[in-house]
């Protein structure tokens, strides 16, 4: 597969693009014109009909987030993993379903996802639970709820599907917010999501990972693991900057008031200059980073949250609403209220539950 874009000196995440084509199935099924949809994710057509060629991971978001609205659709993230067939993620799928255990699956998971997607890691935990936790890589989770949403149904259906089982999660814990989600999410999981929470996790009972492969074939999965392995060498290695380690690091911060250079360098274990410098090789500032994210946080609060205005202040770090409203002002030229009021309204022309 080749990249839509060529990569610059920061390291984009790309994806195989599946998820951006079925939003994209879905707005023709509908007989919706995707142009607009393309062209606001900086997206061609050429480059979403041609399924050998890799997105940006951000291109994506933007495709189901454009496509959500399109469609009105809340919650497309969610909908669109329910129906597609799981064997279209490709060799992934077929290293976990060949696998001998639950675990064993997950650790291959862990191992190979990033094949298909390199800007969501994996990693499955076995101890007193079986937990996958989701980490965004050089990708702004803040901008983003379809897509982790969607790899949260693909997760829980794969582990259902590979094991012939009707797992439910003990715990189901996601970063963003959703003020009222809708009954189908908890049917679907068999337990409740926890938004808002501070980390994107699916958590199993310990007794789930040693539930048996109902396909299992140690030499099909030898066989795989090694065209795997191949495929797994052939993409770039990791490098997480460090302006993503400092937006990993803010947003738990900015409550108390702590969001500040000196305390995220200490956090990176570096000095405040060394983090300065570092930035500025990546061409960005610390006080840019804490300005978007916090445009970003507000804006998601505010959508999503029926939070009071005062408590979203404090969220961002704020002392005072006047400092929030002043701002938002500057980011959106409207006031936290007026922004509300006028999501409220695109949600009730969707036909959506008002925010």
């Amino acid at each position: 597969m080749r990249p839509a874009k060529p990569r610059g000196f920061r390291t984009i995440p790309s994806a195989a693009g599946g998820i951006a084509r079925l939003a994209c199935a879905q707005l023709h099924k509908l007989r919706k014109d995707v142009r607009p949809v393309l062209s606001g994710a900086g997206l061609t057509a050429q480059e979403m009909d041609d399924p050998t060629t890799r997105l940006e991971v951000h291109s994506q978001i933007k495709i189901l987030e454009l496509a959500a609205e399109e469609l009105g659709d809340e919650f497309l993230g969610f909908h669109l993993a329910l129906g597609f067939d799981l064997r279209e993620i490709g060799l992934v799928y077929y290293v976990i379903a060949s696998s001998a255990q639950l675990a064993d699956a997950l650790r291959n998971c862990e191992r190979y996802s990033k094949i298909n997607n390199e800007g969501v890691r994996l990693h499955f935990c076995l101890d007193r639970t079986a937990t996958i936790t989701l980490n965004y890589i050089n990708v702004d989770r803040w901008s983003d709820r379809h897509h982790l949403e969607f790899w949260l149904v693909t997760l829980v259906r794969i582990c259902r599907q590979v094991t012939d089982n009707q797992l439910a999660p003990r715990r189901l814990r996601v970063r963003h917010f959703r003020a009222d989600p809708p009954a189908e999410f908890r049917t679907f999981f068999g337990t409740e999501v926890e938004f808002g929470a501070d980390a994107d996790e699916i958590i199993f009972s310990q007794s789930a990972a040693s539930l048996p492969i109902v396909g299992r074939d140690p030499y099909l999965n030898k066989l795989l693991r090694r065209y795997a392995e191949e495929a797994l060498a052939s993409r770039p290695r990791d490098r997480a900057t460090i302006r993503s380690n400092v937006e990993r690091i803010v947003p738990q911060l900015l409550p108390h008031g702590r969001a500040k250079a000196p305390e995220v360098a200490r956090e990176l274990r570096m000095s405040p200059r060394t983090l300065s410098r570092k930035l500025g090789d990546e061409g960005v500032t610390f006080a840019k980073i804490l300005d978007e994210l916090r445009a970003a946080l507000a804006k998601r609060y505010l959508s999503d949250g029926e939070l009071p205005v005062s408590e979203i202040a404090w969220l961002l770090g704020y002392r005072e609403v006047s400092s929030l409203t002043h701002a938002f002002g500057r980011w959106t030229g409207m006031t936290p209220r007026q922004f509300r009021s006028v999501e409220r309204r695109r949600a009730e022309r969707r036909g959506g539950r008002p925010v």
